[in-house]
């Protein structure tokens, strides 16, 4: 394999560009075994790094197409034709998040914009950890076997014929030898790639099964009280559905960051005894947690705010938008570590929680912090939340996939969904979305059962509170069903019809079906071949707006 690697780095001396393996300052050294590509570095002073990346040269053709994984779970990720153009961010609000009007909002804090340029030319796209090529059958495959010294960023550059693969280190000072990049090139069928790739990783296929529930976000959202829950666990138990989770989402608590303070007006019993009552229905009980999370008012925020990362003039620094913006613990203070550990433990072992849904975990590594880079942050951020949850079920969402493999058992793959499907042209790429979530449901269906099992969220059949017809609602739950192993709704099933109660038992009794193929054939419309119960099927659609042309 050919490539070409580019490295500046600032040491005492200045900056300084890399133009072979090696200079006065450092050494680069490079070997494959096993599949497995290693860049090393050797270096006898203290240096960091501004720019590493490797050049290969590559030959697309016009029948090509390119899959960029998005930065996280919500962020657009979807296969590319060469002639396209990433297009999901417009101008107008890439320039506003991160203007001096947005300053203080944390708009950009969810996505890579902090830290990398959105190209606006046709025939570039890039994702992060992996990315392939497929032509046909033939896939090939370019992949990080760790993120833990820093982000990988794969670029395709159709127009040059070049893939770019660049190393986010910032924030790391090297001292002496150490592993930059590991990266795996790997070529045949597009589910023996995948099974390869994932090999070489070392990643255990995921202990959880294909499971159903609910979960009370997609319909009273922060308005949750304690009587939605139990007239709808009541209704649930009812309909004659074995049904494995029911999950309360947020709302239940004070304030966020305050966990184990439950707001005793919405939820006046606590949440051991709501766990308690979901168990007396043989059903496992979810709870909802954004564990690194906490606004300015918690009492978390108040009464710790050294927990809390801070930027380099030592301001607290905003990591999202939502609740008014909000701040995130610092994982290497210790005090805030023993928080976490402390709140996991009462959730799981004392209120007896079997599940949690862990949320908005980006938050963890936003900024490089403590000489290490935002890669590692994450990666040992997972670590943290394995240790501390042991062997209960942890449902990941809002996080960078890749330090999520083998980390968790279910883990969200697209988008918030909302109860309407058109799409979303003024936002950012991680905002709520439905035909983002479809997209990304379809074009990462490979992590499902192998890195961990894919949560598409939620389909919806109630009437209320609904701007989707019937027939869009029932192909949401479609595509769930086929490329999903989390089936969720969040709708009172109390309510439904016949119609209604026939369409969930269908998508909570279905098996899983095998996917022959899913791709774009024209630029507004996705065909999906599959075989169900030994059948072949068809069906084509519009992802922006839901219209079906063909099913069978």
């Amino acid at each position: 394999m050919k490539y070409k690697i580019e490295m500046v780095y600032e040491s005492a001396g200045g900056t300084s560009v890399l133009t072979g393996m090696q200079d006065d300052i450092c050494k680069l050294s490079s070997g494959t075994d096993g599949g497995i590509t290693k860049i090393e570095l050797h270096t006898a002073e203290e240096i960091r790094i501004k720019k590493f990346r490797l050049i290969l040269p590559y030959r697309f053709s016009q029948n090509s197409r390119i899959f960029a994984n998005g930065f996280q779970s919500w962020t657009d990720s979807r296969e590319y034709m060469p002639y396209e153009k990433m297009s999901e961010l417009s101008r107008p609000v890439e320039l506003f998040i991160n203007s001096p009007l947005a300053a203080g909002t944390g708009l950009n804090r969810s996505g890579d914009g902090t830290f990398h340029k959105y190209p606006r030319k046709k025939g570039v796209f890039y994702g992060f950890s992996y990315g392939y090529v497929r032509d046909g059958e033939r896939t090939e495959l370019f992949g990080s076997i760790s993120e833990r010294t820093g982000y990988t960023i794969i670029t395709f550059d159709t127009n040059k014929n070049l893939i770019c693969i660049e190393k986010d280190l910032a924030g790391k000072t090297f001292k002496e030898s150490g592993e930059l990049l590991s990266f795996a090139v790997i070529a045949g069928d597009y589910e023996a790639v995948f099974n390869k790739y994932f090999d070489l990783m070392k990643i255990p296929a995921p202990r959880a099964k294909r499971a159903c529930g609910y979960t009370t976000w997609y319909n009273y959202y922060g308005n949750v009280t304690e009587e939605v829950v139990n007239r709808d666990l009541e209704s649930m138990s009812k309909c004659n559905i074995n049904i494995d989770f029911f999950q309360i989402d947020d709302g239940y608590q004070n304030a966020i960051g305050d966990w184990l303070i439950t707001d005793k007006v919405k939820f006046p019993s606590g949440m051991k005894a709501v766990a308690d009552a979901i168990h007396s229905r043989g059903i496992k009980a979810g709870l909802w947690l954004a564990p690194f999370a906490g606004v300015k008012k918690s009492a978390l925020f108040q009464n710790h705010p050294d927990w809390f990362i801070t930027d380099q003039t030592g301001k607290h620094y905003i990591t999202g938008p939502n609740w008014g913006t909000f701040y995130a613990l610092d994982i290497y203070n210790e005090d805030a570590r023993n928080y976490i550990k402390k709140v996991f433990d009462t959730v799981l072992n004392e209120w007896g929680y079997d599940l949690v849904k862990l949320d908005f975990l980006y938050a963890a590594a936003v900024l490089p912090i403590h000489g290490k880079t935002r890669g590692e942050i994450m990666c040992d951020a997972m670590d943290l939340l394995r240790e501390c949850c042991g062997e209960k079920l942890i449902l990941g969402c809002g996080v960078p996939l890749m330090p999520a493999f083998g980390k968790v058992d279910y883990c969200r793959i697209g988008a918030d969904v909302t109860n309407h499907w058109v799409p979303r042209k003024f936002t950012t790429r991680e905002d709520v979305s439905t035909p983002h979530g479809v997209n990304n449901s379809i074009f990462r269906r490979h992590l499902d059962g192998r890195a961990f099992m894919n949560d598409p969220d939620v389909f919806f059949l109630r009437n209320e509170n609904m701007k989707m017809d019937f027939k869009k609602r029932t192909l949401l739950a479609k595509i769930d069903s086929l490329f999903g192993s989390l089936l969720f709704v969040s709708d009172n099933v109390g309510n439904y019809d016949a119609e209604q109660m026939r369409a969930l038992k269908d998508v909570f009794t279905s098996q899983k079906a095998d996917i022959l193929s899913a791709e774009y054939t024209a630029k507004k419309q996705i065909t999906v071949k599959y075989r169900l119960n030994d059948t072949e099927h068809t069906l084509v659609f519009n992802p922006d707006n839901g219209n079906i042309f063909e099913e069978n």
